[in-house]
């Protein structure tokens, strides 16, 4: 496979000819999906799924207050990142709709595993996930590539200036520290989402979810350890739960190509090209939770997750005939391609601050 650089623009596209009678491309992959079966929902497997996340997350906090005042707790903050972040990742399945056939049922899941077991608000999240999916990897249409003080495109760093512009020109070298703030990033936002008056589903019950998420939480931590180990506890906690996700969601798009905001790739292609797969067997299928088949899970999102799997041979010889680069690596090569982008944004401007003003 090749891989694909960062790219300014639209990103090149092959494709066969149409044949006007059977309609597009993504529709023969979509009634091969179908007949397939892989469309249909997975009730055992987030039965179990589910339980064992609950199941895990009460047998924690049961020894966390069982275990009283001790730094060995620290322990036990990192295991609970582990299990936040896999509740989260049954929050993000539900939000595209994969675990019951009922709009309402996945709202009922994503809110109890999202707002109240980890702490980061459904709807908030929904919303921006949701436009992420739509442009993916496209300058001013993906929330996900306009976070500072990271900068994705060459514009973006440009347009840095201060602490913002000296961050971009290490941003490859800061990248992880960073994400060790992710979590609580993502609780800040939560919080904002719920108080501030743009809209937001069901904001009383989200408001509600996470202020005993928070409070509930900090209680818990406050009462059972001393003050400095509870601190400690937080910030561990957090710090693992961010590196996590970030190291989760990391190896997806960062560092394919990026669209300019009037691409008119259609949606096969735009999926394909910005997403990159994650080979590794079960274990990294579990650790990501199913994220590692990004290309699959782009291009039919209510895919359930343990079904992705089963259909990327026949998406990857659907792309290899209509000559489409899909692109897949190890979990490590995939953080060494997103930190080569970044590295490469923050070169330039590395040059950039070199050069005399005049020669701007």
């Amino acid at each position: 496979m090749s891989s694909p650089g960062p790219v300014a623009g639209p990103a090149p596209a092959a494709a066969r000819p149409r044949d006007p009678q059977r309609g597009s491309d993504y529709a023969d992959l979509s009634r091969q999906i179908r007949a397939a079966g892989l469309l249909e929902r997975r009730r055992g497997h987030y039965a179990l799924r589910i339980g064992l996340v609950v199941g895990c997350s009460a047998g924690l906090w049961a020894l966390f207050v069982r275990s009283g005042e001790s730094w060995w707790q620290l322990v036990l903050a990192v295991a609970l990142a582990v299990v936040f972040a896999q509740s989260a990742f049954i929050g993000h399945d539900a939000g595209h709709r994969q675990i019951a056939r009922s709009r309402r049922a996945n709202d009922l899941i994503g809110l109890l595993h999202g707002t109240l077991l980890t702490g980061i608000s459904y709807g908030w999240w929904v919303d921006k996930h949701n436009r992420h999916h739509a442009h993916p990897n496209t300058e001013g249409r993906d929330p996900d590539i306009g976070v500072a003080p990271l900068s994705f495109t060459a514009d973006q760093a440009r347009r840095r200036r201060g602490l913002g512009a000296l961050f971009v020109r290490h941003q490859a070298y800061l990248f992880f520290p960073l994400l060790l703030l992710e979590g609580l990033h993502l609780h800040g936002n939560s919080v904002r989402a719920v108080l501030r008056r743009r809209p937001l589903a069901r904001r009383p019950v989200e408001a509600g979810l996470l202020a005993l998420h928070l409070g509930g939480y900090l209680t818990a931590v406050f009462l059972v350890l001393s003050p400095a180990q509870a601190v400690a506890f937080i910030l561990v906690n957090q710090g693992v739960l961010g590196l996590y996700l970030g190291c989760s969601f990391a190896p997806n798009h960062k560092g394919m190509p990026i669209l300019g905001a009037d691409d008119d790739l259609g949606y096969l292609r735009r999926q394909v090209l910005t997403s990159r797969n994650v080979r590794g067997g079960r274990f990294v299928d579990v650790a990501l939770g199913g994220l590692n088949y990004q290309i699959e899970h782009h291009l039919f999102p209510s895919m359930p997750c343990p079904n992705l799997r089963h259909a990327q041979p026949l998406i990857r010889r659907f792309c290899a005939e209509h000559g489409l680069d899909y692109h897949e690596t190890t979990l490590g090569r995939s953080w060494a391609e997103a930190l080569r982008h970044l590295d490469d944004v923050g070169s330039r401007e590395r040059l950039a601050g070199r050069r005399p003003a005049r020669d701007r």
